[in-house]
């Protein structure tokens, strides 16, 4: 059991809230175009915060609980690198200029913290007064990577998300971004801007995904702390990420099919956990450190066959998958003629 003291804990926040309101201030005070060179700098900036923590927790606590936080580390890295693949399909859609890009991101993960935080919150607990929960986590993640799989060449219905539509039809929107504002006064009527819009949609995919990566994580250790920080620490460094491979991430064919095999390892390591703990000790679990092998090599697979599958056909274009089929009105005719 890992015993975390509450100056530990605040000391966390109190880094992580820093380094958000850096990024913050860097949105509100210089909006920008963020060019490959400042993507870059961030980014391994973000690791290196992300490695020494590691470094330090492992130090601090042994070093089966610094792995449970690479693995972690590690899950999380890999889902949110999905969850840019929506944000760029957000960005397009809403036609985000670029100077504001940062400010939205940077919103983004802050709102995508929040609701993890509730999660972790609410699934620590009930963890810990039910140990079936441990096999509702599993059948969870298995049921989204059977769905993700099988939309694997889709992408998210953006502009029909039901709580856009909620925002749109009940608040006055005004045509253009006018300066980044969410909020602003036009014939000294307030009305949002499409800003908030984009947030707002924004928000809503975050939860979705919460729903998936807090499951996924707790499949890697059941320590909330870790939880958190390997949540948070992979979510701080989203926003440089966004800016340094949103020009890759089309070339990702496979990382669908990949992150699908990643959360049914993890969902069946959960059902048997739960095996193990309810039915039966002689029940095998799978250790961490091979979770953490699995892990690393499927993703290397789906990177390195991506990369050879798009040099060999460049017309090959990544999708971050879909959790449910959707037909646009364009297509529908097609498919009821059939």
């Amino acid at each position: 059991m890992l015993e975390i003291t509450a100056l530990t804990w605040v000391l966390t926040i109190v880094l992580i809230i820093a380094l958000l309101a850096v990024d913050l201030i860097m949105a509100a005070v210089r909006p920008h175009r963020v060019g490959f060179a400042e993507a870059s700098a961030w980014s391994v900036a973000y690791v290196l915060v992300a490695i020494l923590f590691g470094v330090w927790f492992s130090m601090q606590y042994g070093g089966q609980f610094g792995t449970e936080y690479f693995a972690g580390y590690i899950v999380e890295k890999s889902l949110s690198v999905d969850n840019l693949f929506v944000f760029v399909i957000i960005m397009t859609t809403f036609a985000v200029p670029e100077a504001h890009q940062h400010k939205v991101l940077t919103f983004g993960i802050v709102l995508a913290l929040i609701m993890r935080a509730i999660f972790i919150a609410v699934g620590a607990a009930l963890l810990s007064l039910f140990s079936f929960m441990f096999l509702v986590f599993g059948l969870l993640l298995i049921y989204t990577a059977v769905q993700l799989f099988r939309h694997r060449d889709e992408d998210p219905d953006v502009e029909n998300n039901a709580v856009v539509n909620a925002a749109r039809r009940f608040l006055p929107v005004s045509d253009d971004y006018v300066g980044g504002k969410l909020v602003t006064r036009i014939d000294g009527r307030r009305v949002v801007t499409p800003m908030f819009i984009v947030l707002i949609a924004i928000g809503s995919v975050d939860l979705l995904f919460a729903l998936d990566s807090i499951p996924a994580v707790f499949g890697v250790t059941a320590e909330p702390y870790i939880v958190f920080t390997a949540n948070a620490f992979a979510l701080l460094g989203l926003r440089a990420l966004f800016f340094l491979v949103k020009g890759l991430l089309e070339r990702l064919v496979y990382l669908s099919t990949g992150l699908s095999l990643i959360l049914v390892f993890i969902g069946v390591k959960l059902i048997l956990h739960w095996l193990h703990v309810d039915i039966d000790e002689r029940v095998p679990e799978i250790p961490t450190s091979i979770s953490l092998a699995v892990i690393i090599a499927v993703l290397v697979v789906v990177t390195v066959a991506s990369l050879i599958k798009t040099r060999r056909d460049p017309s090959a274009k990544a999708h971050p998958g879909s959790l449910r089929a959707h037909r646009s009105p364009v297509d529908a005719p097609d498919h009821q003629d059939r």
